[in-house]
């Protein structure tokens, strides 16, 4: 679906938004940093697969997607709620990204790889529980 134009924004917004991300954020890099140095290895944001994983371990077939609150819908109906400008474009926008998250996971399933995603803010002030979470899921795939 075509989004709408978005000719009512302004420049404090556009630069905001150019300034977006979509590889190789903070979170993404400490998740990857620290999972490498506990010796497990993977591919950054792995084309090969459906929704190119942040980290994908290949070894155990384990895709990792560190989410951004806004843009995957955390909270997504008191988010919905507040949204004030370009309301439309962003709530079709969002809920793409949402249901694109699911089919994801879902091709993602269906491959025999397991999907774990993580809010970047989560991973940024636990990246400790975040990393245990990933070998606890390890752990049950080498039972």
């Amino acid at each position: 679906m075509k989004h709408p134009k978005r000719y009512d924004s302004t420049p404090e917004t556009r630069k905001r938004m150019g300034n977006v991300q979509l590889k190789k954020g903070k979170a993404e890099t400490l998740l990857a940093k620290a999972l490498w140095h506990r010796g497990f290895r993977y591919r950054t944001n792995y084309k090969r697969l459906p929704g190119s994983p942040d980290i994908a371990i290949l070894k155990y077939k384990i895709a990792v997607f560190v989410d951004g609150e806004f843009w995957h819908g955390q909270d997504w109906k008191k988010r919905k709620a507040r949204l004030k400008r370009n309301r439309d474009y962003w709530i079709e926008k969002i809920e793409e990204n949402m249901a694109r998250d699911v089919k994801v996971d879902a091709q993602l399933s269906e491959m025999g790889w397991i999907p774990i995603h993580f809010w970047e803010k989560k991973v940024m002030k636990n990246l400790d529980d975040c990393v245990m979470f990933i070998m606890s899921v390890i752990e049950q795939h080498r039972k």
